[in-house]
């Protein structure tokens, strides 16, 4: 079959396990957690790149994150980068009228940046930059309840 679509990593990752020769583009912590074949992509310095942590942090510290955090990662500079990267987004209120609910947003968050951290590698993501990591706990701090 070509051109099918189909919803969600998972449902990537399941129909690629059934159709031999498949072809598709799957976040690589499920093709890893599928222990998927993956391809080696031709990156901005002419480099064919496999992806891995190494090769993805490579990337991600290849840009400049802004005081906003709003960044994409558009064909990362760097011979070893992986070419296809991005930071996972989280969004928030930056006012939430029960105090208690702002607490543990702020708390999860801040868990996430810090001790769940500690997870990224095993689950197949890369550990943020600690640039990255002081940037949204400034961010996490504007957090509140009005």
């Amino acid at each position: 079959k070509t051109g099918v679509g189909i919803k969600s990593n998972a449902g990537v990752g399941a129909q690629v396990q059934q159709a031999l020769g498949t072809i598709s583009y799957i976040e690589s912590s499920y093709a890893q957690q599928l222990n998927l074949s993956t391809a080696a992509l031709e990156n901005k310095a002419g480099a064919y790149i496999l992806p891995s942590t190494a090769s993805t942090a490579r990337a991600l510290s290849s840009v400049e994150i802004p005081d906003n955090l709003r960044v994409f990662v558009t064909d990362p500079n760097g011979k070893e980068s992986y070419p296809i990267v991005t930071y996972s987004w989280l969004l928030a209120y930056k006012n939430y009228q029960d105090g208690n609910k702002a607490k543990a947003i702020k708390d999860v968050i801040n868990w996430g940046l810090t001790e769940g951290q500690k997870f990224s590698e095993e689950l197949g993501y890369v550990p943020l930059p600690s640039e990255v990591v002081e940037k949204a706990k400034a961010a996490v701090e504007l957090i509140g309840n009005g």
